[in-house]
């Protein structure tokens, strides 16, 4: 005998599951993100010192610690966006990142490192900001114990990699494999240039940390039992195409039959990384920049100057907040503006827990939003009419 159940009772049950899938969702968290309005590099060591200060103070969160600042150096030393130097246009500015240092230092940090996964094999992180014709020596002298790394090579050691799972299952991989330098950190500091990008979207906190993933296992020549002992091309083949999986010493992707398109890749690749190495503090340097992609060889590239840092404690929030200082929604979905022809990294991390989108449960600090806002797709220059989002 079959069993009858009116709508009535279909409907409620129907609420009941609803109730409970939402129940077990991962919480998505707040915090205060705070903005600043800077037009020059100059007086911009005081603004970040009171932008701390209105978080809460870094104390509380680099005291006696080792401090991993990730910087933002995509691209290659001599490419530049017209006669504008890198840090100028798409690279983190070497002013702001010894701003930091020494506010880190001010507050009590144990140990300072610089790294960026550069594309300059085997030179250190240092020889590359030599080839760009930055103080090194400025950096060095910021602080007590400032070190480089280049986390793109492996770490010395008898543990060159460790691996860090994605919490609540993530998107594309379940676990990535890093240097062990994100390992060795007690906090992460991601200093990044804001700008939009031509596969995600949009670059801030969030995207700045895509190049911590180690060429030697997820680049394109990268071993197939074994990472190579130098990195060899870049991620396209696994991480943006899907073309192959990392060496077997790694976990492979969750869904080998997902779209095999960066920009179904890339947002959940960024969206894991956030959940998997937790990103502690985010400072976005907006000061100038550029609109049109991430770097001078995106079609559409031109200079700007938005005249704006943000910084937070929680990467989504941050971010959030980063979004609409550039003239964007941060509740934006598939194909709205910045993201066109992609998913939002924003939205994907927000299912991971790892933080709210929603301006509305977010406290700016500051300048707010309306004061500070900068329309990046309003800068003058050509700008192609959006492709049709791809299909996944």
């Amino acid at each position: 005998m079959g069993i009858e159940i009116n709508r009535r009772a279909f409907l409620g049950t129907l609420a009941a599951a609803g109730t409970q899938l939402r129940a077990a969702a991962p919480t998505a968290p707040t915090a205060p993100v705070a903005v600043a309005q800077v037009k020059t590099y100059d007086d911009h060591l005081a603004v970040l010192g009171k932008m701390m200060d209105q978080l809460g103070g870094l104390g509380k969160l680099v005291k006696g610690k080792t401090v991993n600042i990730k910087i933002n150096m995509t691209g290659e030393p001599n490419t530049r966006l017209g006669y504008l130097p890198p840090s100028r246009s798409y690279w983190t500015h070497p002013q702001t990142v010894g701003c930091m240092i020494r506010l880190l230092d001010k507050a009590g940090a144990r140990r300072i490192r610089v790294v960026e996964g550069v594309g300059s094999w085997p030179n250190s992180l240092e020889e590359w900001m030599y080839r760009a014709s930055w103080d090194i020596r400025a950096l060095q002298t910021a602080a007590p114990r400032v070190e480089f790394v280049n986390s793109n090579l492996p770490y010395p050691g008898k543990t060159p990699y460790t691996r860090f799972k994605v919490p609540n299952g993530g998107h594309l991989f379940p676990a990535y494999d890093l240097s062990t330098v994100w390992a060795e950190g007690d906090v992460l500091v991601s200093v990044t240039k804001i700008k939009e990008h031509t596969t995600a979207g949009i670059t801030l906190g969030m995207k700045n940390c895509f190049g911590i993933t180690p060429g030697t296992i997820y680049g394109g020549g990268a071993g197939i039992d074994e990472p190579l002992p130098l990195p060899h091309g870049g991620r396209q083949e696994i991480l943006h195409n899907g073309r192959r999986q990392p060496p077997k010493s790694a976990l492979a992707e969750i869904d080998p039959k997902s779209p095999r398109q960066d920009t179904y890749r890339i947002p959940r690749c960024v969206a894991d990384m956030s959940a998997a190495l937790p990103i502690h503090l985010v400072v976005g340097e907006g000061i100038e920049s550029m609109a049109g992609g991430e770097g001078p060889w995106s079609q559409d590239a031109r200079p700007c100057a938005p005249g704006v840092i943000y910084a937070g404690t929680n990467v989504v929030t941050a971010d959030a907040v980063g979004m609409a200082l550039l003239g964007f929604d941060p509740m934006a979905e598939r194909g709205t503006a910045p993201f066109e022809r992609c998913d939002s990294s924003l939205k994907l991390s927000e299912a991971l827990g790892v933080g709210t989108r929603d301006l509305k449960q977010i406290e700016v600090i500051g300048a707010s939003i309306a004061q500070a806002r900068f329309d990046i797709r309003a800068v003058p220059g050509k700008r192609s009419a959006p492709r049709r989002p791809s299909a996944g």
